[in-house]
């Protein structure tokens, strides 16, 4: 384990926004099949195409999109540490956060065919998922930024966020359960 984490951390250092996508998709994938089934039971029902579409999400979207956030909050200087992480934690998660809820969710009806659906969507979603979201982040950013190397940021957030995406995939889910009771009615 020991010569994995050497490597990675390597490989990080020369191919970050590569390393960062990779360890996205993964571990978005790795949420879905844990909410699909840890979480839902699905056994042999497995949705396969969700998972495709969380992993493409996580490698292609949000991976890349967090890479060069997390590049640019590292790059920010403040006249001391306690003022790095209390405008680090506000801005990742005043500025960036409501902004990735919605996008998501956006993304995963445009990704499933129903882009008709977005607003309906992150209407039923995005405030709960966004408090819900402040629960979990708040306190994970202030410890990731005063405590991680900035290398290490993104890999701090993706270990925990494979809980986050567990969660996500969960809520997508149900959303589009309702949204189609909803037109059964």
């Amino acid at each position: 384990m020991a010569s994995f984490i050497r490597a990675y951390n390597a490989a990080l250092l020369r191919r970050p926004l590569l390393v960062n996508c990779t360890t996205a998709m993964v571990l978005f994938g790795a949420g879905d099949i844990i909410a699909q089934q840890a979480v839902e039971k699905r056994g042999k029902d497995h949705d396969y195409a969700r998972t495709a579409r969380l992993t493409f999400y996580g490698g292609s979207l949000f991976g890349p999109g967090i890479s060069v956030w997390y590049s640019f909050l590292n790059r920010l200087k403040f006249a001391s540490p306690t003022k790095a992480v209390i405008y680090r934690v506000w801005l990742d998660q005043a500025v960036l956060t409501p902004f990735a809820v919605a996008f998501f969710f956006g993304a995963m009806s445009v990704l499933e065919g129903k882009g008709h659906e977005i607003a309906e969507r992150v209407e039923n979603a995005y405030v709960p998922t966004l408090l819900r979201n402040w629960c979990v982040f708040v306190p994970t950013q202030v410890i990731n930024f005063s405590v991680v190397p900035p290398h290490l940021r993104f890999v701090v957030v993706s270990v925990v966020g494979l809980f986050w995406n567990t969660y996500l995939s969960v809520a997508n889910a149900r959303i589009d359960i309702v949204e189609k009771d909803d037109k059964q009615v």
